[in-house]
């Protein structure tokens, strides 16, 4: 089913890579060798819940997973990376990077039958990228005005150029929402955040908290004959055993963003009628941080973080922890983005005597106990690979007279 390869997941942007760059995997019921099948209903898991469904100041992944399918965005992105249309057709950007027309789809309407148009697109971008959405406020500081000369077009002007405008203009990093629906209301509580209305393959249906998510086929779909399934059902297990048996019996098809823990990916895979899938995340290109509160009195000093990077060993991490799935990171930039990683950037190896000698240094000597301070860590509450994470940070740096108390909490409470 072709929408799910588009990349439309959130850009985990990261303030200290420390961890691994972690490729995550999907679980998928084995496509047919002949092409996709018409009709039918996919269902999908979803972990954990989202906090609500519509990416305007929330763009936690559970929301990205289902607005990627509702919303369509200015272009779509293959696994190159390189933008292609979506709802704008055609584009020209000036030479001096100051100028971008859009040329618009003709012919697109919202899932409520209104037709969407440019006003939707210089609405949304004056009053959600450049206002209210957490990473689109900086992307698009650059834009000083937005032109509509006519219902199909799309002018930007910048106050100088910006490299990273063509890398967030899908359904998810720059949402198109209708302005009919919201213009003149409370945007952070506009009630259809969570009963979405927007231009993509399938329609918001229900959601019963706690249990289900089911959207349906767009009959209206502007790409002719798409998408293939009449219905998707997200169904929300959280019990990360509970969720290995319902793929094993075959009861959900779709299994995205590794919501099983790794350790039983090896023998799921080996079963005949799924496959384990790595591509699909390029345009997300996650990091895994720790990410460090430098206001605490210990974390502000540089030599207390650099203790910490070098007495994490990354490659062990990797393997231990993410089974392979992953590798060591060496900046918040990941190599999956090749045109901006650079591997020859300073590292911090693995060197638990570096770090001792670091802490020391700074003045936090070991006391009776062993300790020298203590830290809190709250792991990312997206399944048990996460804890098991924060617990193999947490042993790493005892080992240097670091304590660490792990806390769990829902993903509501830790957004």
């Amino acid at each position: 089913m072709a929408h799910f390869s588009r990349r439309r997941f959130l850009a985990a942007a990261s303030a200290l890579a420390l961890t691994a760059a972690v490729g995550p995997t999907h679980l998928r019921a084995a496509a047919a060798a002949d092409g996709p099948v018409r009709g039918g209903a996919l269902s999908i898991i979803l972990q954990p819940e989202p906090v609500t469904l519509t990416p305007v100041a929330n763009v936690a992944q559970p929301t990205q997973v289902v607005a990627g399918n509702v919303f369509d965005g200015l272009v779509t992105y293959g696994f190159d990376l390189n933008p292609a249309p979506q709802l704008a057709e055609s584009w020209e950007v000036a030479p001096d990077g100051l100028t971008i027309t859009f040329h618009l789809r003709k012919g697109v309407t919202w899932h409520d039958g209104k037709p969407f148009t440019a006003s939707d697109v210089k609405w949304s971008l004056e009053n959600v990228w450049k206002t209210i959405h957490p990473r689109n406020k900086a992307l698009f500081e650059n834009v000083s005005a937005v032109e509509t000369p006519d219902d199909h077009t799309v002018v930007l002007k910048f106050s100088k150029p910006s490299l990273p405008i063509f890398s967030v203009l899908n359904g998810v990093g720059a949402p198109i929402l209708p302005k009919h629906l919201y213009e003149g209301t409370d945007i952070l509580n506009n009630p259809y955040n969570n009963k979405p209305v927007g231009t993509g393959p399938f329609v918001f249906k229900e959601w019963r908290k706690g249990e289900y998510l089911v959207l349906e086929r767009n009959p209206a779909y502007w790409d002719a004959g798409k998408p293939y399934l009449d219905k998707l059902v997200f169904r929300v297990i959280p019990d990360a055993a509970a969720r290995a048996a319902a793929i094993e019996k075959g009861e959900v098809q779709y299994a995205p963003f590794n919501p099983v823990p790794f350790r039983d990916v090896e023998r799921l895979a080996a079963l005949p009628n799924l496959k384990v899938e790595t591509r699909g995340y390029e345009w997300l290109s996650p990091v895994l941080y720790f990410d460090l509160n430098v206001e605490n009195p210990y974390l502000k000093d540089v030599r207390v973080r650099q203790a910490i990077a070098h007495a994490v060993d990354k490659a062990a991490l990797a393997k231990v922890v993410w089974f392979g799935y992953g590798k060591p990171a060496v900046s918040p930039i990941p190599s999956t983005l090749a045109a901006f990683h650079d591997p020859s950037v300073p590292t911090y190896p693995f060197d638990p005597k570096k770090a001792e000698a670091l802490l020391d240094e700074a003045g936090f000597k070991r006391g009776t106990d062993g300790v020298r301070f203590a830290l809190t860590h709250d792991f990312l509450p997206y399944g048990d690979d996460y804890r098991r994470t924060g617990e193999f940070l947490k042993q790493a740096l005892k080992r240097v007279g670091i304590e660490v108390a792990i806390r769990a909490q829902d993903s509501g409470a830790f957004i």
